[in-house]
């Protein structure tokens, strides 16, 4: 399978950016078994399946049931009339997810007198639905083999879940964070005990205590490079790294690099025996410190009745709930340190929901439990220690206590969630008209989640909207498609699929993108008013912030989350309770200043940028500048006599050279690329050295080329070098496309593209006269707009004239601009961008990237990986559920989760802010005022208005970017008696507009107010 994963990476792209190619290897080579397939075993199952292993083994010996259509979303309604395995229900759905897993099913139950001798098969074994007495036999089993099996165990439990992880006595992490190391120039290294080593420009080390570094192209202090080096943290731009006051280290000059060095971790953890009384324990509620001690004494409290009773306490039973409270006080009394505060009523609701289950807490720790199992075949990333538990009872009705045959069980798919959150909650779920724009990975989690809830099987509606079709790499986290779906629309596809978990639901699917061009058409202010609440499942922050802005417009509420690998973030938004979206500033991803790239490089980074503009101008901006010239300007007689007249015309000089330089057969394409070459990675260099030689010096004396600018070297053509081939190859491929020159698989043999190069003409290098732009305020758009000459634009207008003589009319057929793929490793489009950054690097003696690295940064690359996709889901409905029931702002959760770490952090969400106007008056982002105009309205009735309705003085009215109304500019007083629908210009049918109206307040200062809806 090794072997078949490296060749398919088209299925695991986004996951080898996540985990890397060692964690996917020894993945592949490593077999799991999960015990249990009920709402948790088949989320872990499906996730570990997502993810490659070399086999997976399903061990269950109960029958489905009814119940189990509710948290099994492999379980058919045919496989519960056949009375079929759970196990071997599931095995072909978990078949169907990854063709390279192979997928086994057992059927014989796990007791104390089992022969346990068959788990040495494992690396890991998950425990579900398991008795903790046969949970403590297979714990001290594996601990026992040799070598030791990973542990884990997990459990859902109505609104709670655990899980237990036990890797063994020592348990190597080769990276306990995954994330990338980053090269950080150094300004300066002290001499000293300890030494001081300081980033330059005062760049964030990101560094902990016991990180350990390692430096390279370090001047005057020699002896740093090429060691390593553990630090100590002095502040966010500096650290120390021992002593270097002796001779050995001599006195530091400039520059220099230090990069972390990812170092093992050997982890040590207790047994199950062990940890039971004295747990380790994970706080993931920010708001619920004393909730995780209480929640280990419920669980263990629960295993206990199980053994005294054969089954857990009935569901809403207050005498079974006291029987665990008496339970619960003698468990709490064994461990080592005791639970001060109980809370008794918190463990009689966990008692009263534990036979039941809320199938959004599986998919979290169905991400979570999934994630540790992978820890533990590859030792990427530092695994739990060693309890987590997490419980959700906020979703219970307390209104609801009094009327117990709400939570009665009815004997349907609905009793496990009916029996944690009472049956007016799931009619509320039914009735559900849910709005979710995105059909991706997060988007079919969703769907599935909602199917398992029963969302709008009754009078509700689901409407999901994807303009995207299903490519390959999607099959690994978007776990509702399948090969055979391939090229086909997501939204409808992902529609049919939650039908076939649940036929009951009402779901309609779209292929629109949310946007300004939908906004009067699809979905309008009427259609966002029409739905109970919106859910972004979506991968780009300009569509996120357009939804938030739509939400808050028409005051609906916004489930908001998203995933970035490990990572993942959950934001709760309610009208007139909490921030918006956009009330919180993301960081703004780094800039690099444009002559920087253009002529100054120093990191990788840098040189993929440069890579990635040659591309945009080479094989998209071009044509299309071609295309639009020759649309815009067909009389080329009149053309050629504005330019030989001297007249500019915008574009034509770089048409011109286009059209000089148009190559007519695949041997001109090849001497392109080949002249593309000396320009890109000898002349520009050369010339970069004529205008800037190695021992300029600045006005104040410091030499010109001093880090982090580092002087370029003129790369000479090397035929054998795999670098320059790649470069010539795939530039003369993609200038073919361009120009639409015939091409085959044989032309781009290496030996007919030599036998072509020794006929091309290098042109020799001659310096040029542009001005190299130095100053890093100095934007693109700035730098580009310079005064062409007349003699430039003359001999612009003699090459057209020449290729119009010429006669060749096809010179002026329409080119073909490329659009950059970045998913189809066929085209040439990364190889190209590879060869350019790696070349670039080379010049400017920077260390080379991978291609995959390259890849990722140049094509914008969100790496994913199934786990956290799933677990941020269920965080999200779990917070749906509340919303939808009014829940108040401290029972609503925000969360950002990192499994790699692993960190699960859940808090309040930030509150709306208020904005006083004047005293007992103030505004929110969700107000918005309305006027009723009529025909005969005008912008002197709608000032009066603002006047009566809100006590204001307008002192400026604005609709989009128009201005309407401002007092003191010129003419603007004339306007007052115009009518308001002149001014304002409805469009047909159109019943109001949106306008910004600020006002003066008592203090005669300018206040903006809320939006104004003015009704025509």
């Amino acid at each position: 399978m090794a072997e078949d994963m490296e060749i398919d990476d088209s299925l695991y792209s986004r996951q080898r950016y996540v985990l890397g190619d060692s964690a996917m290897r020894r993945m592949a080579n490593s077999n799991v078994l999960i015990y249990g397939m009920g709402g948790l075993g088949i989320e872990i199952a499906k996730n570990v399946v997502l993810a490659g292993v070399k086999s997976l083994t399903v061990q269950d010996p109960r029958t489905s049931s009814v119940q189990d259509l509710g948290t099994n979303f492999f379980i058919r309604e045919s496989d519960v009339v056949a009375s079929k395995n759970r196990a071997e229900a599931c095995s072909p759905h978990l078949a169907e997810l990854n063709p390279y897993v192979s997928i086994m099913t057992m059927t014989q139950p796990l007791t104390t007198s089992c022969d346990l001798t068959y788990l040495r098969n494992y690396q890991c074994v998950v425990l579900t639905e398991c008795p903790l007495r046969i949970q403590l036999q297979i714990n001290q089993f594996c601990r026992a083999s040799s070598p030791q099996i990973k542990f884990i165990s997990a459990d859902v439990l109505g609104i709670f879940g655990m899980t237990f992880v036990d890797f063994g006595d020592s348990f190597e992490v080769f990276d306990v964070n995954g994330e990338e190391p980053k090269d950080i120039f150094v300004s300066d290294i002290t001499k000293g005990n300890p030494g001081i080593v300081t980033c330059m420009e005062n760049r964030v080390h990101g560094l902990e205590t016991g990180d350990v570094v390692t430096f390279r192209e370090v001047k005057g202090m020699k002896a740093v490079n090429g060691r390593q080096f553990p630090v100590k943290v002095v502040n966010a731009f500096a650290f120390s790294i021992g002593d270097t006051s002796s001779a050995e280290f001599e006195p530091y000059i400039e520059g220099g690099i230090f990069t972390e060095v990812k170092v093992p971790k050997t982890v040590s953890f207790s047994s199950l025996e062990q940890q039971q009384l004295e747990p380790s324990l994970l706080t993931p509620d920010l708001c619920k410190f004393d909730a995780p001690p209480v929640l280990h004494v419920a669980y263990l409290s629960l295993q206990s009745y199980w053994e005294q009773y054969g089954s857990f306490p009935k569901a809403w039973d207050d005498v079974d709930a006291n029987k665990l409270l008496s339970i619960a006080k003698g468990v709490n009394n064994s461990l080592k340190n005791k639970v001060d505060d109980l809370n008794e009523n918190f463990l009689q609701t966990l008692s009263r929901c534990c036979t039941g289950c809320l199938a959004p807490l599986c998919a979290v720790f169905g991400g979570i439990v999934a994630q540790e199992a992978l820890k533990a075949l590859t030792g990427k990333f530092t695994p739990l220690n060693q309890w987590l538990y997490l419980d959700a009872s906020e979703v219970v009705p307390r209104e609801d206590i009094v009327n117990l045959e709400q939570f009665t069980p009815r004997g349907d798919r609905y009793d496990p969630l009916r029996i944690c959150i009472g049956e007016k909650r799931c009619r509320t779920l039914a009735d559900t008209r849910l709005f979710m724009v995105g059909c991706g990975a997060i988007g079919c989690e969703m769907l599935k989640n909602y199917a398992l809830l029963g969302i709008s099987t009754g009078s509700g509606k689901i409407t999901i909207t994807d303009n995207d079709l299903i490519e390959k790499s999607n099959l690994n986290r978007q776990f509702l498609f399948r090969p055979n779906h391939i090229q086909k629309p997501k939204s409808e596809t992902a529609a049919q699929a939650a039908l076939e978990i649940n036929p009951e639901m009402k779901i309609e699917a779209h292929q629109h993108k949310v946007c300004s061009e939908t906004e009067n058409t699809v979905y309008t202010d009427e259609f966002f008013e029409s739905q109970d609440i919106i859910v972004n499942a979506l991968d780009n922050l300009e569509a996120r912030r357009y939804v938030d802005g739509r939400c808050v417009t028409n005051q609906r509420p916004l489930m908001e989350s998203g995933t970035m690998g490990t990572k993942g973030h959950v934001q709760v938004i309610v009208p007139h309770v909490t921030e918006s979206y956009t009330s919180q500033q993301d960081p703004r991803d780094e800039d690099y200043p444009y002559c920087t790239i253009r002529s100054f490089p120093s990191t990788l980074e840098h040189c993929i940028e440069w890579a990635r503009d040659k591309f945009e101008e080479c094989f998209v901006e071009s044509a299309q500048l071609f295309n639009k010239f020759f649309d815009t300007h067909p009389d080329l007689q009149a053309v050629v006599q504005e330019l030989l007249s001297g007249t500019s015309i915008n574009g034509a000089v770089k048409v011109s050279k286009l059209l000089a330089n148009q190559p007519k057969s695949w041997s001109d394409c090849v001497a392109l690329a080949r002249i593309r070459f000396e320009k890109y990675f000898n002349h520009k260099a050369k010339n970069l050295l004529h205008a800037f030689p190695a021992d300029k010096r600045l006005e104040d004396g410091a030499l010109f080329w001093a880090s982090p600018k580092r002087p370029p070297r003129p790369l000479e053509f090397d035929p054998s070098d795999n670098t320059h081939v790649l470069f010539v190859t795939t530039t003369a491929r993609l200038y073919a496309d361009i120009y639409k020159v015939n091409w085959t698989e044989e032309d781009l043999e290496w030996k007919n593209i030599e036998s072509i190069l020794s006929q091309v003409h290098v042109p020799e290098f001659r310096p040029s006269n542009k001005r190299i732009v130095t100053d890093d305020t100095v934007s693109k758009d700035a730098a580009s707009t310079q005064q062409v000459s007349d003699d430039v634009v003359e001999e612009a207008g003699l090459r057209i004239q020449r290729v119009c003589q010429s006669g060749n009319k096809s010179a002026f057929n329409r080119m073909c601009a490329l659009d950059f793929e970045k998913d189809d490793d066929s085209n040439g489009h990364i190889d190209f961008i590879a060869s350019v950054t790696n070349l670039r690097a080379q010049m400017y003696n920077i260390e080379n990237g991978d291609r995959l690295k390259i890849k990722k940064i140049a094509g914008r690359i969100v790496p994913a990986i199934a786990t956290t996709t799933a677990a941020v889901s269920g965080l999200v409905t779990i917070e749906l559920i509340k919303v939808l029931h009014k829940a108040p702002l401290e029972q609503l959760k925000n969360c950002f989760l990192n499994l790699a770490l692993p960190v699960i952090l859940l808090s309040e969400p930030g509150p709306v802010t208020k904005t006083v106007l004047r005293e007992g008056l103030s505004v929110t982002i969700w107000d918005k005022w309305e006027i009723r105009g009529s025909p005969a309205f005008t912008l002197q009735n709608f000032i009066d208005q603002c006047k009566e309705q809100f006590g204001f003085e307008a002192s400026s009215v604005v609709q989009g970017v128009k201005i309407v109304y401002m007092p003191f500019m010129p003419g603007h007083a004339k306007k007052l008696p115009l009518l308001m629908k002149d001014l304002l210009k409805p469009s047909p049918g159109q019943k109001y507009t949106d306008l910004i109206v600020s006002f003066d307040n008592d203090d005669g200062d300018d206040v903006p107010g809320p939006p104004v809806r003015y009704y025509f």
